[in-house]
Order: C-alpha cells, then structure tokens, then sequence
C-alpha cells in the first residue's frame, strides 16, 4: 500500500459532493434551500439543457458580506450554526456548509451577493487546482445570485451517469415543486431554455395557496381534497388531504414536510398508511400535500446526507397523532360533502379538531380500525338529513335500516321531497339488475352498488359494537351442524371467548361436527354455515388471541362481506331508501370495505351531455 496522506482540496471537495450531488436536480435543491434561509420573497431559476448546462438562482434575501463570501465557498463553513447544542434545534434548510463547496468542485461556479447596505455587489470564484477563491466587483441589487455552469465537466465518470435533458428536467421541476409547496410567502419563478415553466406569486391568503397547489399539483387534486388543520399538545397538521376517490396507482402526488422540510419518512408513511388502510383499492396510493409543525428540538434533521430522513424523539406520539387525524378527517367525510365539492370545488369545509378536550394519543391497532371517543368532531357541513336515532342495543337492527334485513311486505309510498329538503343521495327510483340503486337528488342522478354500500354499513356498525362490547347474538331456531376437520372443532372448543365476542354460539358435537346455534343480530340473514366456515378460517390463519385483535379488522369486513344484501336481491322503495340514509350517516361510505366505490353521481349537465341536448 501507499504511503497515508492527505487529500487536496479540490479532489476531498469532489468526493464530498458524492453525497450532496447526485444530479441537477441535487444542485437546485441546495440553492433553493439557501435562499430561503436567506429570507428571499422572491426566488428566479433559470435552466438550461435539463441542468446540465446551467442553473441560476437569483433570490432577494439579505445577501452575503463581502469579507465573507470566499468563506462561503469553503467546506463546513454556515451561519446558520455556531456551536454543537445548536444541532439539538434546528430551525434552518441548510446548515452544514458543504453545499456550495461540494457544487463548485464540480462545476462552474459563481456568487455574486449585495446586502443592500453597499453601492455594489461582489462576486466569488473558485480556480486552480487548491480552489483558491477570487473576489470582485459586480452589479448587483440586493440578494445573492448563484450560477452553476457545465456540471460535472471535471468528472467525466459522473457525467456519464445523468439521463436524458428531458429526464434530469423531470427530477429537477419535482425539486421545484416541492420547494415551492413549502413556502407560500416567497414567489417562485422557473424557466427552461428561456421558456416560462412555472410563475407563482407570492401570498399566504387561502385563496393563493389554493391556487398554487392547484397549479403544482393539478386542479383535479384540489377538486378532489379536503382542508385539514388540527394542533394537539404542541404539534400541528394542516394542508390537504385528498379523498380516497382520489387513488392513485402510485405514490407520486404525496407531500409531507416538517416544519418546512419534505421528508420521506417511515414513521409517516405508516401512519397515513394505516389512515387509509380499508378505504383504499388494492395497490392504490393516496395523495396529499401536509405539513407538520412541532418544536425543532423534538425532531433531528441530521440523519441523511440529502436531509430527507428525519428521526422524532417522540416517534410513538407523532405516529398516534398523525394516524388519529388523519384517519378521523377521512371517516368524517359524508355524500353531502362530496356532493358540495362536485358542485363547488372549493367549498369542501375543513376539517380540524375541536379546540377544547383532549385527544388520547394510544397507540392503534396495526389494521387500522376506527377509534372511538377521541373527542374529534367533523368540521364538515352536516346533510341536510339525519335517520331516527336508533331504539335500544337489543333492537337495533330493527332500525331505519332494518328493512333490508327484514323487508317489509307493505308499500310505502316514495316521500315527496319538499323544496331544499332533499337529503344529498335523494330519493330510491328503481334498481337495475338486481345490483344497482337509481336515485334523484337535486343534482342529478345518483347510482348506488348495493352491495358495496351495504357493506360498508355492517362493517362499521360491527367495528363500533365490538368497540363497546355489544356484538350481540340471535339464537337460531333451527341450530345447524356442521362438519368440520379435528383441528377446526379442537379450535372451536379450545377458545369460545372469541366467537362469543364475535356474537356466535357454537358448541362441539362431535370429533369432527361443530353445532352453530348463535349468529350475530346484524347477520342473522346470512348463510350461518359458509360464515361459521370463513370465520373459523380466518381465526386459524390467525393463530392466537393476540394476533386476532390485531387482524380484528380483516375479520369483521370478511364477516360484513357475507352478511350484505346480494346481488339479485329485490329492494323495495322503502328499503332503498333507507339504505340511502344510512350511508349518508356512515363513515367512510363511499368506499366499500375493499375499497371499491359505492356510489357515483351525474349531474343534469353530464346527463345532457350524454344525449347531446343543448348542442
């Protein structure tokens, strides 16, 4: 081996911009990032060829002093910091100094900086192989100006590595983006090869936020989402959080920043997973743009080379905090909020948390099922409808939804809606098929999957009463047996507890029989024997009463599947309707337990439109 010496500056320079520039896109984040500390409320990015080329960023902040802009080419050189207990809060982007030595050991690079209380600028350059820095006089108003130029021309082995001019392009706008959504009081300006990309204004009014969210992220997101703002024991969640209808196949329209940061990090990612665990299809992604606020010494941003990774000191309550909003603020949408974003995009209300009472922050169950007596109300309008209040626990399915379990042979007549009462999925038509609802409300037609939305219904209520412990039980009249396999009947016998919690009553026979003579009230019209099976199933593939409460969920939307009004069933009037109340009263009923959608609306103009009236 060689002799141990130490490294020149310029090539210990290029080694530690391994870790700070991986492409353009990297280059445009630290500039961004440094002029926003610098208090810049306005902020111009000029590109060339994707990047590659060039990259300018021209800000308005408070400028560098002249003494010490060679210091801000140097490695480990900030402001921002000063002695080691300043890293336990850190309120700034930037705050290791390496950013601007490790860009300009590899590339062309600029400074040119004015604090406004100096006739002009002065610009710094680094050359030679020590990278002597060399100052100068320069025009310049107020702020500072970085201009990269030819990156990565003295390392041609990284130049080999970067995409296409349209690809780096893509990674650096994402970049821009996701700056620009974090701070509403700065304006932005982007250009590509001297074409405008992206100009947005600065202001921190609802309507300008909403507008630049719009424009970064799409207007049918905006349509499509619902304001959230809550604070709790020093932490604070506000943005948009899009609606479950809004999936996306992949996770490319999610933002989360920390105290001003975008982060990605696994603490977050599960709790908005868990938040959205049963109202999302299979592989469907959610979107939302969130910030969260909280004490800078709670959270550690030096964790990551790029500072995209944070740790929380508190991860358990950010995770409960985080999880319980979110998931409260998807439960509370109703159809008449939905309906009134349909009609207005920006008149969904948003939801935040009463600012009186306390809000436990325990740890969910990992399937992510409702949690009650939070002390949460939704912020959003109520419908125009609310059911009768249901009799007492023994009677409860004999409700204003219990005609779907027990039709009623007479006819009642459609009720005549009186003006401005109608509820938000109006009044039951006809269905369709054995499958489909027709309904009319004020805005149209509504169509409703029976099954979907029943689903839903008996999910949340057999969530709620196992929550209170009062999944009761309807004795058969006729008890059925079964045969079943040792291991299964040995199961049965061994922990009765669980399927009596679940409302069953079921006894061993025999070696191999099993005699169900208990089923749950909701479920009393489902065929007791396939339920008995799946249930049974699913608890052996559970194991232990421990990892049943776990995957308690699962097991309740399996049993709400089999206990739904099927297809081919015939409803009457009454009956459709009071399914149409019920889910204008249930969480989370626009999507089924598997998160398939159960109801769409069509307005008269999508109507006409269809048969090309009017044209």
């Amino acid at each position: 081996m060689s002799k141990i010496q130490l490294l020149d500056s310029r090539l210990a320079n290029q080694i530690a911009a391994g870790e700070v520039v991986e492409r353009p896109a990297s280059v445009l984040k630290e500039l961004l990032e440094n002029a926003l500390d610098a208090g810049a409320r306005q902020i111009t990015v000029d590109v060339e060829q994707g990047g590659t080329k060039l990259i300018r960023v021209r800000d308005d902040g408070s400028g560098i002093e002249r003494d010490e802009l060679p210091l801000a080419l140097s490695r480990h050189a900030t402001s921002k910091i000063h002695v080691a207990e300043d890293l336990e809060a850190i309120g700034t982007l930037g705050f290791r100094g390496e950013a601007l030595a490790a860009i300009s050991s590899v590339s062309r690079l600029s400074l040119t900086s004015n604090t406004g209380e100096q006739a002009e600028g002065w610009e710094v350059v680094v050359e030679g192989r020590d990278m002597a820095p060399s100052v100068t006089p320069a025009g310049h108003p107020r702020g500072t100006t970085v201009t990269m130029r030819d990156l990565f021309f003295n390392t041609p082995a990284r130049r080999r590595f970067l995409r296409t001019e349209k690809t780096e392009f893509n990674h650096l706008e994402e970049v821009f983006r996701r700056i620009a959504l974090s701070e509403f009081q700065t304006g932005f300006r982007l250009s590509h090869n001297q074409k405008v990309v992206h100009q947005l204004p600065s202001g921190d009014n609802e309507a300008l936020r909403a507008a630049r969210v719009a424009r970064l992220c799409g207007s049918a997101f905006m349509e499509q989402s619902m304001p959230v703002d809550v604070s709790h024991a020093g932490l604070r969640l506000h943005g948009w959080l899009g609606l479950p209808t809004f999936s996306r196949s992949q996770a490319d329209l999610q933002y989360f920043y920390v105290n001003g940061r975008v982060i990605r990090d696994k603490v977050v990612s599960h709790a908005v997973r868990q938040a959205y665990s049963d109202v999302l299809y299979h592989g469907r992604q959610p979107a939302f743009v969130l910030f969260l606020e909280l004490d800078p010494a709670l959270v550690d941003v030096n964790v990551h080379p790029t500072k995209h990774e944070v740790r929380f000191r508190e991860q358990r309550m950010v995770h409960d905090f985080l999880y319980r909003t979110l998931h409260r603020a998807i439960a509370e949408v109703r159809p008449a909020d939905r309906l009134d974003v349909q009609a207005s995009p920006q008149t969904m209300p948003s939801w935040s948390a009463p600012t009186q009472g306390a809000m436990p922050l325990t740890q969910p169950r990992d399937s992510g099922a409702d949690v009650s007596g939070t002390g949460y109300q939704g912020g959003g309008a109520a419908p125009a409808y609310r059911p009768p209040p249901s009799v007492a626990d023994g009677d409860r399915q004999a409700s204003a939804y219990g005609s779907l379990v027990t039709p009623r042979p007479e006819a009642v007549p459609m009720p005549v809606p009186e003006p401005g009462q109608t509820p938000p999925l109006g009044y039951a038509v006809a269905q369709i098929h054995g499958i489909f609802i027709i309904a009319e409300n004020e805005h149209g037609m509504v169509l409703v999957d029976m099954h979907a939305a029943h689903e839903r219904i008996t999910y949340e209520r057999l969530k709620r009463d196992w929550a209170e412990e009062k999944v009761r039980g309807q004795p058969l009249l006729v008890p059925v047996s079964m045969a079943v396999s040792s291991r299964e009947a040995d199961f049965a016998e061994q922990q009765p507890e669980v399927f009596q919690r679940l409302g069953f009553g079921v006894e061993r026979a025999g070696p191999e029989t099993l005699m169900v003579r208990e089923v749950p009230v909701l479920l009393r019209n489902a065929d007791s024997e396939t339920l008995v099976r799946d249930v049974l199933s699913d608890l052996l593939a559970h194991g232990s009463s421990e990892r049943i409460e776990q995957h308690l969920d699962a097991l309740l939307s399996s049993m709400a599947c089999h206990g739904s009004v099927r297809a081919n069933r015939k409803l009457t009037i009454p009956e459709m309707n009071a399914l149409l109340r019920d889910m204008e009263a249930t969480e989370r009923s626009g999507q089924c337990n598997h998160g398939r959608p159960t109801w769409t609306q069509m307005s008269v103009k999508d109507l006409d439109r269809l048969f090309m009236r009017g044209q």
